[in-house]
């Protein structure tokens, strides 16, 4: 039963939630190593041995919100609040266009006042002067409608909103009565309605999660339309509630790993012509390949950090975050070093922009 159900996701049928939850519990490791390579090979077949690289700046870690796994929630006294100077931040985004990648993500604690919005809209014309102009990604939090307009007109042409759980009963119990399922799913319709390439993602090994909830998640990721998706293993945070309740047990964090490959392989195969991003969590639980066994499940972004290394011990979602005190230039000749190892190799000097982005513009007449 199984493998005829990877057929026919590698064949691109549709699949229901329940044959998608049966693809993220593999019988054994054989099967589990048939789904990678499947995986992999439709993201060889659609953008090649090519990975793209978008330069990261966590120019913030000031939030309003207090979301029970996060390092930087609000409530977090032992953190070290910051803003970035505008300098600090175009130099990031200057760093990222010389290195040769392709875009720069600007990520922050989420704000909706005022203020931020006129900072945002004033970094992303500041980049925009820069003789190299990279495609620029905000991860921002919830806006309004009229902020993501502001930003898009101002140069931001991709988002990532992260939903965490889109089953109602999970969410809720990681997140404030305040911060609701339903708002989050607004903020990416706005999204999608300002013209932003829209992402989302969700973490993976949460208490109480089911193999059918993130099925779920996958569904929604389809249903949602989106065009890029990040996501990646659950990872205690010592100062906040949820790392309190429920320490790791030996094996848990890497058993978080291998289901989170599992998810980038048949959000692949689901999903198909989307960036899927190998993202840094991965290398926190594997310091050693966790991001490259992201990309040979079927990822096909990574975001090496550009950031001041002097703000990345205040940026911290989880515990163990990776590259803390490695400068840029250092991150950016391992990275080519790993890519190389596993037959891939970075795009440079171009956006990466996904075929879905494309394709869901052109069925909607844009």
């Amino acid at each position: 039963m199984y493998r005829e159900i990877l057929k026919k996701a590698v064949d691109g049928a549709f699949l229901d939630k329940t044959e998608i939850a049966v693809l993220l519990a593999p019988p054994d490791e054989a099967a589990e190593g048939e789904l990678f390579q499947a995986a992999q090979g439709l993201k060889r077949e659609l953008f090649g041995n090519l990975v793209n690289l978008r330069g990261l700046v966590e120019f913030s870690n000031i939030c309003t919100r207090d979301c029970l796994y996060c390092g930087i929630r609000k409530s977090n006294s032992k953190v070290t609040r910051y803003v970035m100077s505008m300098d600090e931040i175009v130099h990031g985004a200057a760093l990222a266009g010389e290195f040769g990648y392709g875009s720069v993500v600007l990520q922050s604690g989420e704000r909706s006042d005022a203020a931020f919005a006129d900072l945002v809209e004033e970094i992303l014309f500041r980049i925009g002067e820069l003789p190299y102009k990279p495609g620029i990604t905000l991860s921002c939090g919830e806006q309004s409608l009229a902020t993501y307009l502001r930003w898009r007109k101002a140069g931001a042409k991709r988002y990532l909103l992260r939903i965490e759980s889109s089953s109602e009963s999970i969410y809720r119990a990681i997140h404030p009565a305040e911060t609701t399922l339903a708002a989050r799913k607004a903020a990416l319709e706005r999204l999608k309605e300002a013209g932003y390439q829209t992402g989302s993602g969700v973490m993976i090994g949460l208490p109480g999660q089911s193999t059918a909830d993130l099925a779920g998640d996958i569904d929604f990721f389809r249903t949602m339309d989106l065009d890029m998706i990040g996501m990646g293993p659950f990872i205690p945070q010592a100062d906040t509630p949820l790392g309190k309740s429920g320490p790791d047990l030996p094996g848990m964090a890497e058993q978080r790993l291998k289901l989170s490959l599992r998810m980038i392989a048949v959000t692949r195969l689901v999903l198909r012509d989307v960036n899927i991003a190998a993202t840094t969590a991965l290398q926190a639980i594997d310091p050693v390949s966790g991001r490259e066994r992201g990309i040979c499940a079927g990822a096909n972004v990574i975001m090496p950090n550009v950031g001041d290394t002097a703000f990345r011990k205040d940026y911290q979602l989880y515990n163990g975050k990776p590259a803390l005190d490695e400068n840029a230039e250092s991150i950016r000749t391992q990275l080519i070093g790993s890519l190389a190892a596993i037959g891939e190799v970075p795009r440079f000097h171009e956006d990466g922009d996904p075929p879905h982005y494309f394709r869901r513009m052109a069925n909607a007449g844009i």
